[in-house]
C-alpha cells in the first residue's frame, strides 16, 4: 500500500451528490476539500448523470485521487428513487473506472459504524464526529458534503484490512466480479 495517497469519498445522489477529499500520510489523515453538487435546480434526469459524471472527472483530474469509495444505494421502500441513486452511483464509479481508479463500495451502515462506532448514527451524529476528526471549523449547511467525507474517512480507515465490501481495480475486475451481468 503507498504510504502517501488521496482518497475521494462520493455520496451519490440524484438531488445532491455530496463528496469529500482526504489526504493521506502512514496513519494521519488531512481535508483537502469538503463540497456538494447541486443537483436541484435540473429537471432532466439524464442531464443530472451526466453533471455528475462531469463533476467526478473534473474532481479526478483537480486532485488525482489515488482510490474512490463510495456509498453504496440502500434498500428502501421506494423502487424508483432507489432505482436513479443507483444510476448516479454508477455513472460516478464509470467516471472512476475510466481513468483506472480503484473503486470501493461501503454500505452506509458500515460508513456510520467507521466514523462513530454505531452503525444506526444519524447524519448529524457522524457530521459531528467528522468535524472533530479532521478539525471541520463549521458544517455545511447540508449535511451531504459531510456524508461524501464519511465515506473517504471510512475508506482511510478499512484501507488494508479484509472487508466484504465490494471493490474494483478497473472494468475488467468489475466485469470478472459480475459476470452474470454481462450479457454475452
Amino acid at each position: 500500500m503507498k504510504q502517501e495517497r488521496i482518497i475521494l469519498g462520493i455520496d451519490p445522489g440524484t438531488t445532491i451528490m455530496g463528496f469529500g477529499l482526504i489526504k493521506c500520510v502512514g496513519q494521519k489523515m488531512t481535508l483537502i476539500q469538503l463540497d456538494e453538487l447541486i443537483l436541484k435546480k435540473y429537471s432532466d434526469h439524464y442531464l443530472k448523470l451526466q453533471k455528475i459524471f462531469e463533476h467526478t472527472i473534473g474532481l479526478i483530474d483537480a486532485y488525482h485521487p489515488d482510490e474512490i469509495a463510495l456509498e453504496a444505494p440502500f434498500f428502501g421502500k421506494n423502487v424508483q428513487s432507489m432505482l436513479k441513486l443507483g444510476r448516479a452511483q454508477g455513472v460516478a464509479m464509470a467516471a472512476g473506472l475510466s481513468r483506472d481508479i480503484p473503486v470501493t463500495e461501503y454500505s452506509p451502515r458500515k460508513i456510520k459504524m467507521a466514523i462513530t462506532g454505531k452503525g444506526s448514527a444519524s447524519k448529524e451524529q457522524v457530521a459531528k464526529m467528522l468535524q472533530s476528526l479532521v478539525e471541520l471549523k463549521t458544517l455545511p449547511k447540508n449535511l451531504d458534503a459531510t456524508d461524501g467525507l464519511a465515506v473517504a474517512v471510512c475508506h482511510f480507515y478499512n484501507s488494508g484490512k479484509a472487508v466484504s465490501q465490494k471493490s474494483y481495480s478497473g472494468w475488467e475486475a468489475f466485469v470478472k466480479q459480475n459476470e452474470t451481468r454481462v450479457k454475452k
